[in-house]
């Protein structure tokens, strides 16, 4: 469980079995509120982990940004098409708190620099609060690491998909959005997929996407546009297990609603969801379970 609010453990130590347990199936083994986490028997890992708006109080009097600035910047909404996993993983704490997609050492927003420019705190955040969102970070890595591990132990491989979103109108609420050239409606950040290995099985993915329309029109998806080197968090994955997980990072232009006010479109919503399911249904079979 994780420490009330004024202290910080130390990071757990990797495969120290604290996270999960086996009975008969696997189960976390306690409440942390760090992360939502459901588990069915099954390879596919779909993770939100910028779904987040939480700041912890003791940080919230330093927070410069306004909550609708700060809301912009993250994934709302990504949580919802976590439903496509066997495991699914959301994260309740905003990356301005503590960034899970990138290295330990950049995980907290110092200067504008690190965060499109934008003046995030009123000052800089105090060494002890550094330390505590940075133990955030090392539970989180030590959670999925004993995960993967305990999938790896019943299937062959692991299929991750590694959900984000982003912002299309940073221009104003009542400019031209940017132009579609750049900006496909989904990208899919397939820079850790081996061209040997996993790349014909991601091309299928992709496939079944653009068969699912988008509020009546086939969605624009393609890989590694905006992004081509990828987020730490599959970068971490991949030094780690190799092609024993196949990690496809769906980055989803922010069509399903709108990125000023944060309104939803569900009907865009949900479209993207039914083309997920399909994608993950058509590569599903790749992923076996061990004899």
């Amino acid at each position: 469980m994780m420490a009330p609010e004024g202290t910080s453990p130390p990071p757990p130590t990797l495969h120290s079995g604290d996270w999960f347990e086996t009975r008969p199936s696997l189960a976390a083994s306690a409440r942390e509120r760090d992360w939502d986490i459901m588990l069915r028997d099954g390879p596919v890992i779909a993770t939100a982990i910028h779904d987040g708006h939480a700041i912890r109080p003791s940080l919230q009097p330093l927070v410069a940004l306004a909550d609708d600035a700060r809301l912009r910047e993250e994934d709302p909404f990504t949580g919802v098409l976590t439903d496509v996993g066997d495991v699914r993983i959301t994260v309740p704490v905003s990356r301005f708190e503590v960034d899970l997609n990138r290295p330990r050492d950049k995980a907290v927003y110092r200067r504008p620099d690190d965060c499109w420019g934008l003046e995030a705190w009123r000052g800089a955040p105090p060494g002890t609060e550094v330390a505590r969102s940075l133990a955030r970070w090392d539970r989180f890595y030590a959670m999925v690491e004993e995960l993967i591990e305990r999938l790896l132990e019943r299937w062959e491989t692991v299929l991750l998909i590694d959900l984000h979103s982003y912002n299309h109108r940073r221009d104003g609420a009542d400019a031209a959005p940017a132009p579609q050239e750049g900006n496909p409606d989904i990208e899919l950040g397939l820079s850790t997929v081996a061209p040997g290995a996993w790349r014909e099985v991601a091309d299928r993915f992709a496939a079944a996407l653009r068969r699912t329309p988008v509020l009546g029109r086939a969605p624009d998806v393609r890989a590694n546009v905006r992004w081509p080197t990828g987020g730490h968090f599959p970068e971490w994955v991949y030094d780690r297990w190799g092609e024993r997980v196949c990690t496809i990072s769906p980055e989803y232009k922010k069509i399903f609603m709108d990125e000023w006010t944060g309104q939803v479109d569900i009907a865009a919503l949900r479209d993207l969801q039914r083309g997920l399911h399909a994608a993950v249904a058509q590569i599903r079979p790749e992923f076996r379970r061990r004899p």
